[in-house]
C-alpha cells in the first residue's frame, strides 16, 4: 500500500494585526469596520475581562469567526465601582493575551476612552502605549481610537484632531451593526446600537516615545 505523504501547512503569509480592548463589543464598536475592510491582515482580537461572563464571552466567540480572527479573553475585574488597577497586572495580562507574537499593526483605546468615562478603557490604552514604549510588546504602529461625547452631550463620535477617518461603506456598515444586534445581541434602540459609528477615527503613531508623549498630553487635558 502506498503510504499517504504528510499533508504540508504552511503559515499563514498575512502579517498580523491586534486589537486590544476591555471589553467584548469594543472591536466593534470602536474598529469594526477597519477589520471587517482588511483581510490582507491575520487578526487577533483580545480583551482584558469579562472571559468567565456566561451571556457575552460565547458571543465574542461568535464575533471572532464573523471576523475570522483568532482571539481570547481575559478575566481582569470589571465591577460597577470601576476600582483602579495595579498598572503592572494589566501590563502582565496585556502582553500574555498578544502571545508574544509581532505585530504590523496594534489597534487600541484612546488615553480617555471613547465616552465619559470608563476606566478600563483608559486602563488597557495607557498599558499598551507603556508596554511598546518598554520593549514588552512588538509593533511597527500602534493606532488608538480616537472619539468622544462631549461629556455625554451627544454620542460617541471621531475627534476633529484625529490622524485618520474612514466612512464605512454602506455593506461595511450593515455588517457592523449586525454584529451589535444580532451576535451581541443589543436592541437596535439600545446605547450600544446608536453609539456605534459609521466614521471610524484613529490616532496614529509609528514611535512608541511619540505615542506616549500625546497620549500623556491628552490624559492631561480630560
Amino acid at each position: 500500500m502506498t503510504p499517504i505523504p504528510p499533508v504540508e501547512i504552511r503559515p499563514d503569509p498575512r502579517p498580523r494585526a491586534a486589537v486590544v480592548v476591555a471589553h467584548p463589543d469594543d472591536e466593534t464598536l470602536w474598529c469594526g469596520g477597519y477589520i471587517l475592510t482588511h483581510p490582507e491582515f491575520q487578526w487577533r482580537i483580545v480583551t482584558l475581562c469579562r472571559a468567565v461572563d456566561s451571556d457575552r464571552a460565547p458571543k465574542f466567540r461568535q464575533a471572532l469567526r464573523r471576523y475570522g480572527a483568532e482571539g481570547t479573553m481575559a478575566d481582569l475585574d470589571d465591577g460597577p465601582e470601576q476600582t483602579p488597577l495595579p498598572a503592572a497586572q494589566i501590563q502582565e495580562t496585556t502582553a500574555l493575551l498578544l502571545a508574544g507574537s509581532s505585530y504590523s499593526l496594534i489597534l487600541t483605546h484612546g488615553p480617555q476612552g471613547e465616552y465619559t468615562r470608563h476606566r478600563r478603557h483608559e486602563e488597557c490604552c495607557q498599558s499598551v502605549v507603556e508596554l511598546w514604549r518598554s520593549g514588552g510588546i512588538d509593533t511597527r504602529r500602534l493606532w488608538l481610537f480616537a472619539y468622544e461625547d462631549g461629556g455625554q452631550a451627544y454620542l460617541p463620535r471621531v475627534r476633529e484632531d484625529a490622524d485618520r477617518r474612514d466612512v464605512l461603506k454602506a455593506e461595511v456598515w450593515l455588517e457592523k451593526h449586525r454584529l451589535i444586534t444580532e451576535v451581541y445581541g443589543f436592541a437596535r434602540d439600545s446605547w450600544e446600537a446608536q453609539a456605534a459609528p459609521r466614521e471610524e477615527g484613529f490616532w496614529c503613531f509609528d514611535s512608541p516615545q511619540i505615542a506616549q508623549e500625546r497620549a500623556a498630553h491628552r490624559e492631561q487635558q480630560s
